[in-house]
């Protein structure tokens, strides 16, 4: 997928609302330790506790991760930006889910995880990439164009280790733990589609809009910004925990 390089046409160009909406939400999320990347403290309670199959709680958390999970969907949001067609979008969105899903099952079942101050702050940088990538800048400073689905891949890869990380740290039992993954793992897909389906929902009345190729490009700035505080949070945390 090839993104021009957008150019600032208006000064004064004003953010669409949606945006907003998602920069603010991001703020109110950095400001609460307990909404970092992974699960409520209730929930890390119930995961913490429960022994034996629990589909459908399981079922349910994985959709509630993703539909509340920040970071995944400013990344989303930046993997979309300037798809148009369904059969584009598919492909992107299933090679992201087949990262995610792989490594956070894996990394349970192998009980492999990764300092999660450190791939927060990874997942932080996928957001910052992806607006890097819609601006047009690796072609504008490097004069290349890097591979978007594997990059697409790759980071699927680290956002599934963040989560699995997270569930490694709260000790999940092993009582049940492969259903239990693959309920939770079918949730974050559900989820996953239905965040995919609101956040196309707005593209695609902003698109039809006289004013998108003007917010563009601070819509994108903006990404980025909230791609660095996302870094940001996460290294201060690392150099404090």
């Amino acid at each position: 997928m090839n993104t021009p390089i957008l150019r600032r046409t208006a000064a004064g160009a004003h953010l669409p609302w949606a945006l907003i909406l998602l920069v603010l939400g991001l703020l109110l999320a950095a400001a609460a330790p307990a909404l970092a990347h992974g699960v409520t403290l209730g929930d890390k309670g119930y995961i913490q506790e429960v022994t034996g199959v629990k589909l459908i709680p399981f079922l349910y958390l994985g959709a509630k991760h993703m539909v509340t999970g920040y970071d995944h969907l400013l990344f989303l949001f930046g993997v979309i930006f300037f798809l148009y067609g369904m059969k584009q979008i598919g492909t992107y969105v299933t090679l992201f889910a087949i990262g995610h899903s792989t490594t956070m099952l894996a990394g349970v079942w192998f009980n492999f995880g990764i300092n999660s101050y450190v791939i927060d702050a990874i997942i932080g940088f996928s957001v910052v990439y992806k607006a890097l990538d819609n601006l047009g800048a690796f072609r504008a400073w490097f004069g290349v164009q890097p591979n978007t689905k594997v990059a697409t891949l790759i980071f699927g890869f680290l956002h599934g280790f963040g989560l699995s990380s997270k569930i490694l740290d709260y000790g999940i039992s092993p009582d049940g733990l492969l259903p239990n993954l693959l309920a939770f793992n079918v949730g974050v897909e559900i989820g996953q589609l239905l965040a995919l389906a609101a956040i196309l929902l707005v593209m695609t009345r902003w698109r039809a809009t006289p004013s998108f190729a003007r917010q563009a490009y601070a819509a994108n700035v903006a990404m980025m910004a909230a791609g660095f505080a996302l870094m940001g949070y996460q290294l201060v945390g690392l150099a404090v925990a």
